[in-house]
């Protein structure tokens, strides 16, 4: 039965496994970078699984030890992991010991193959999801552990290398926007952050714009051309 359920998981992950390795190796080359050793980018990938966090992470490690700050921003980035946790609520009912472990490793492509495939009728759907979930983590963690590594051994000048979180970011901007048909949540957020920017300064403007955002959303949500946007 896992092997049956492994089996037909891995077809799903194989398009994840060039992405996540990828993108797992810029991290760690990152993470070496700014001096880690390539343990760092193993562990972190391994115990906190989240690919925008674990980039945003290297500067709260270089940064003054501040854990609401660091708790906050958390919330922020991964905020959209509370949808997709209720949403995997009747999914993930039946699962038994395995219902923890998917709760962790819940990630964007892992909840798009989770929701989107259906395992074949032999094959148990809580195996299924256990072993895209797992499959997934270990491409991310080998992925950051090979750029750590890679670090040793390639040499060159790596100013400038931080903007591939910059570069990260856009690309989820640019993908949903491309996904929706309403773009008024997105300018909020545009015209959040760059006021945010300007009163605030660039080292300390992201929480406040990220609230901003929060905020200028719930109270327009009741606004008939807001929701006529947002459909």
């Amino acid at each position: 039965m896992k092997m049956r359920a492994f089996l037909a998981a891995l077809p799903h992950t194989l398009p994840i496994c060039v992405a996540f390795l990828f993108l797992g190796m810029s991290y760690g080359f990152y993470m070496h970078s700014k001096g880690f050793s390539f343990v760092y980018p193993m562990l972190m990938s391994f115990f906190i699984f989240a690919g925008s966090m674990e980039f945003v992470t290297v500067g709260l490690l270089l940064g003054p030890f501040n854990p609401l700050s660091a708790f906050l921003l958390t919330l922020m980035v991964n905020a959209r992991h509370l949808f997709y946790g209720i949403s995997m609520l009747d999914k993930y009912r039946d699962c038994g010991l395995k219902k923890g472990y998917l709760i962790f490793g819940l990630c964007d492509e892992s909840f798009s193959i989770n929701c989107s495939v259906a395992p074949p009728p032999d094959v148990d759907r809580g195996w299924f999801m256990f072993f895209v979930t797992l499959l997934n983590h270990i491409y991310w963690v080998l992925g950051s552990t090979l750029g750590g590594l890679v670090g040793y051994a390639v040499r060159f000048d790596a100013k400038g290398i931080e903007f591939v979180m910059t570069a990260l970011f856009v690309v989820i901007f640019l993908n949903q926007w491309k996904a929706a048909e309403g773009h008024l949540p997105a300018l909020i957020g545009i015209g959040c952050s760059a006021l945010c920017l300007i009163l605030f300064g660039s080292a300390r403007f992201m929480l406040p714009s990220m609230a901003a955002i929060v905020a200028v959303c719930l109270l327009a949500r009741n606004i008939p051309y807001y929701r006529a946007r947002t459909a």
